[in-house]
């Protein structure tokens, strides 16, 4: 008796375990309706689904909507072989459901392209269904996907009219993931792909993960890191990547690889790796051949080339293009593509960092191949907590520039901090570069309409690892949802993103929504408040890039410090990047050249970052640069701690588990915001020799206290072999 007795209690609390609310479903969470008057709507509108077909994707779709819909109306849904009834779904294209085939949708599915998608209640064939229809099965996945993203959010179904495709091409998520399973600039464990069990051990999380990526429109993974490892092209690890493709491949996304320049030397053994040498280009085309005979929908290669001691061409005296091209050729007869980074720069280069990868690569113009996208940062250092525009963006008209965000947060407080990036994105998607004019934004440069580009795309240096709850931190999995969402259509705006995240992924209560958008979206300006206020960057510790560190100056090269960008000295604070600086301004189309130029007129949370200002120098505000420099330093810290309130008293209102995970976190994150402001403060006072205003909180050490702090295993670190 007391032994069954135990295995009850086992059994019960290992189902307890397995249902623990630990974030691992992210915003999937298909938990029944608590609206009781949408609950009766949707089940009175609901009583069947119907998925005619026979592929991977069509399975896919019936297994998702019979499960989300079943999950959200509390009541089993059941899969039909036919129409029978109003109430069911009808999900399809003209070519796999005969019943939509019926329906001359032709011409109103045509302009969504491959992968759009309509979804729309009404009476269709005499009954009142829904319906969701596309030309290919990717679509009808998305349109499902969309959907039940409807329902969880508490949408109404007798308004349901949808006609959805994406604006990008590619969307891309990039892992920075290494053979050995480290994670460079993760915060979230160790990679989940496991490379060593592949191709034999299938572990279930690829299946999640491709299915996460899918429900918001992520149609491609780079699944290693940029700083490339030969080994990965081998033919024993082919067959590890082809395992990979054939989970990812019913949830349309293709998979993508790091190619490492010189592996034609580290593989082939051959003399050299020169794009314009015969047997070099001999030995890529026949590897890629090799690659598309074990994945034929391989999606191509991911460059990262002559940056930070990675070979590249100018190794060979040749030119980024020529690179490029030597891989584009023969991907390009299998409909792959080259992603060539424009993040190059060379400490041997004496000019302005921020110049350099347009002095490089705006004279290319016109001369890479049409299937080859240069990817380029939003910034033009180094996903610092606000950048101005990359001056790239408009600069190139003849060649498809390919956004690069970054979804890990290695510059705005890592694994601890509650950090929403989505108004960040905004800001420059939204930016005008007047390279046509006005209306020439960022978004319709890497979107393709502003020059008429087939290629476009968007990529997002992945914020995922093994941890149970996918991004180490519960707010890090609204970064990953807000990306997709963004790739599929730049235009979405930050705080709509974040309510659908918030309602999938916690409650539908108006007032806790309320509550929880506001923290996420005042989150960002927060960060920047408390670490690089005014247009300050880079000031970050040295190569972990954890925590504050602007008096790092000991770097084997200059442009790695921190000085080499704040310039600070006993006149002022900033770095020149006008016409009697750097003249970084120059690569800017007018009326943007101008208006960073003015000290007037640049705006003020760029001002640091074009201009040299004096300590008693008095801002539009009125106060002096180091009031005010002190000022917004209080304020972040301050806004933490008005974040941690408001999710305070959300207690009880979110699920004990995952409350308490957030709560703990901001606790470091207040701790970790005053870190910031009193290090810098501290630092910056040496140079200005100026008192911090009456009623701001003092330092609580002194300088070298903060300049003695270690953190020799703060994760994230670039491995080095």
């Amino acid at each position: 008796m007391r032994k069954f007795a135990l295995l009850i209690l086992l059994q019960f609390s290992m189902a307890a375990f397995c249902l623990a609310e630990d974030g691992g479903r992210l915003w999937l969470r298909y938990d029944k309706i608590e609206d009781a008057q949408k609950l009766d709507q949707y089940r009175a509108a609901v009583k069947g689904v119907l998925v005619e077909g026979s592929s991977a994707t069509v399975a896919a779709i019936r297994e998702e909507l019979e499960m989300g819909l079943s999950g959200l109306l509390g009541e089993s849904i059941p899969g039909l072989t036919e129409m029978q009834q109003e109430g069911t779904i009808v999900a399809g294209t003209p070519t796999s459901s005969p019943f939509i085939a019926g329906l001359g949708l032709d011409k109103r599915l045509e302009p969504l392209g491959e992968e759009g998608f309509l979804i729309q209640t009404g009476k269709f064939g005499g009954k009142k269904i829904i319906l969701i229809a596309a030309n290919r099965d990717i679509g009808v996945l998305y349109g499902a996907f969309h959907l039940l993203r409807y329902l969880q959010t508490n949408g109404d179904l007798g308004k349901l009219a949808v006609e959805s495709a994406p604006k990008l091409k590619l969307r891309i998520l990039n892992h920075w993931d290494n053979l050995d399973r480290t994670v460079e600039r993760g915060y979230a464990g160790f990679s989940i792909w496991d490379w060593h069990r592949l191709p034999g051990y299938i572990d279930a999380r690829y299946k999640e993960y491709a299915r996460a990526n899918a429900s918001i429109g992520i149609n491609g993974a780079v699944v290693t890191n940029v700083n490339a490892n030969s080994l990965i092209l081998r033919p024993d690890y082919l067959d590890k990547v082809r395992a990979l493709a054939d989970v990812f491949r019913p949830y349309g996304i293709r998979i993508y690889l790091t190619a490492r320049f010189n592996a034609p030397m580290e593989l082939g053994k051959l003399k050299t790796a020169d794009p314009l040498d015969p047997e070099v280009r001999q030995w890529w085309k026949d590897k890629i051949d090799e690659i598309y005979t074990l994945v034929p929908d391989f999606g191509g290669f991911l460059v990262k080339a002559n940056s930070e001691g990675q070979p590249g061409p100018q190794n060979y005296n040749r030119t980024h293009a020529e690179g490029a091209d030597m891989l584009a050729q023969p991907l390009k007869a299998h409909n792959g593509v080259v992603m060539w980074r424009a993040f190059v720069y060379s400490g041997d280069v004496p000019v302005d960092r921020s110049k350099q990868a347009n002095n490089e690569f705006v004279p290319l113009d016109g001369q890479f191949a049409d299937n080859v996208l240069v990817q380029v940062k939003n910034g033009p250092i180094d996903f610092q907590p606000r950048e101005p525009f990359h001056p790239l963006f408009g600069a190139m008209p003849s060649t498809p520039l390919m956004m690069e965000f970054q979804v890990t947060q290695e510059y705005l407080g890592q694994g601890t901090h509650l950090v929403y990036l989505a108004p960040m994105w905004e800001e420059v998607l939204d930016a005008d570069t007047y390279a046509k004019g006005p209306g020439s934004t960022v978004a319709k440069v890497i979107d393709g309409s502003l020059e008429g580009h087939r290629l476009s795309g968007m990529a997002g240096v992945s914020n995922i690892g093994n941890d149970r709850n996918w991004t180490g931190h519960l707010f890090g999995q609204a970064n990953w949802y807000a990306y997709g969402r963004l790739a599929w259509n730049p235009g979405l705006g930050s705080a709509e993103i974040a309510e659908e995240w918030i309602r999938m992924t916690f409650l539908n209560d108006p007032g806790s929504v309320e509550k929880i958008k506001s923290v996420m979206m005042a989150s960002h300006e927060a960060c920047v408040d408390y670490m690089t206020p005014l247009g300050l960057h880079h000031i970050m510790g040295a190569g972990h890039h954890y925590g504050p560190g602007p008096w790092v100056s000991r770097m084997s090269r200059p442009d790695w410090t921190s000085v080499y960008y704040h310039k600070a000295d006993k006149e002022g604070l900033g770095f020149d990047r006008t016409p009697a600086g750097s003249n970084a301004v120059e690569q800017y189309f007018e009326p943007v050249r101008s208006r960073f130029a003015s000290r007037e007129s640049c705006p003020e949370k760029y001002l640091l970052w074009f201009h040299h200002v004096k300590w008693t120098d008095k801002l539009a505000s009125g106060k002096t640069l180091w009031e005010a420099l002190c000022l917004h330093y209080h304020h972040g810290a301050e806004a933490v701690n008005r974040m941690r309130t408001s999710w305070e008293s959300l207690k009880g209102k979110i699920d004990e588990e995952r409350f308490e995970q957030v709560d703990m976190l901001l606790g470091i994150q207040e701790k970790e915001a005053k870190w910031w402001r009193d290090a810098c403060l501290s630092y910056f006072q040496t140079f200005s020799g100026m008192d911090i205003p009456d009623g701001l909180e003092k330092p609580a050490h002194d300088l070298p206290y903060y300049e003695s702090l270690s953190f020799p295993y703060a994760p994230g670190i670039r491995p080095r072999w």
